[in-house]
């Protein structure tokens, strides 16, 4: 598998995951209907855990545009590869929230009134609308995110180095370490903005929205979408300035 599987079917499955939970949190008629927060917290970090096992030990298990631009910006990962691991990254975020509607396409038809709870499955909003303020949530998830990414052992490896032995990215973290982290960053910095922390996983399935014949459901809000995309890569150079200064 080369790199670019990697990410593509990583992340696919993350977004497959993770907006299925939502799906199933939220739409009528699912057998986890008004499961809650805590149940899509959770089912976000196993997502990510599944898409590191898969992706980890081929790519680094980016698997966000925003920990690819992170450790090009620190110099740990070379800028010549960073489209290509976008491009993997949206189109699998994409693939992975169209098999969602696939799935539960009946349950979608179901809560046809209901646009924004259809729209909340796939990609992000505020709970209180302020983009500035939703900018700098958005920003300080990716900045924890990839800080830590950076201070784990392994970090100072590059899959492109001669002396790597270990590609980085969040499978440097390991699939259990990197799961805590991002279910940790879910149920304590989520509460504003949902925590996209990731131009892929709001861009892709926003993009999905957009295009997949979803009975009743609205707009796609794409004048948000550029808070949890520049939110998110703010955050992710912030890291990297701050870990080559102070380590």
């Amino acid at each position: 598998m080369t790199p670019f599987a990697a990410e593509l079917i990583g992340t696919s499955l993350v977004l497959l995951i993770g907006t299925s939970v939502n799906a199933n949190v939220s739409l009528k008629g699912t057998f986890g209907h008004e499961g809650g927060w805590m149940v899509g917290a959770t089912g976000w970090a196993l997502a990510v855990f599944v898409g590191v096992v898969v992706a980890g030990p081929i790519s680094g298990a980016h698997l966000n545009p925003a920990v690819t631009i992170g450790l090009a910006s620190a110099g740990k990962f070379p800028w010549s590869q960073v489209p290509m691991f976008v491009l993997a990254q949206m189109v699998g975020a994409t693939l992975g929230s169209i098999i969602t509607w696939s799935m539960y396409k009946d349950h979608f038809d179901a809560t046809r009134e209901q646009p924004e709870t259809i729209l909340g499955v796939f990609c992000t909003a505020p709970a209180i609308k302020h983009y500035p303020r939703n900018f700098i949530s958005e920003a300080i998830g990716a900045f924890v995110l990839v800080y830590v990414i950076f201070h784990f052992q392994g970090a100072e490896v590059s899959i492109y180095s001669k002396q790597a032995t270990t590609p980085i990215g969040m499978g440097s973290l390991g699939a259990i370490p990197v799961a805590f982290l991002v279910w940790g960053l879910g149920l304590s910095l989520g509460g504003a903005t949902g925590n996209a922390i990731s131009p892929a996983r709001d861009m892709g399935p926003r993009f999905a929205h957009t295009v997949l014949p979803i009975k009743g459901k609205g707009g796609s809000n794409w004048s948000y979408s550029p808070v949890p995309v520049f939110g998110s890569i703010a955050g992710a150079v912030a890291a990297a300035m701050l870990y080559l200064h102070m380590g």
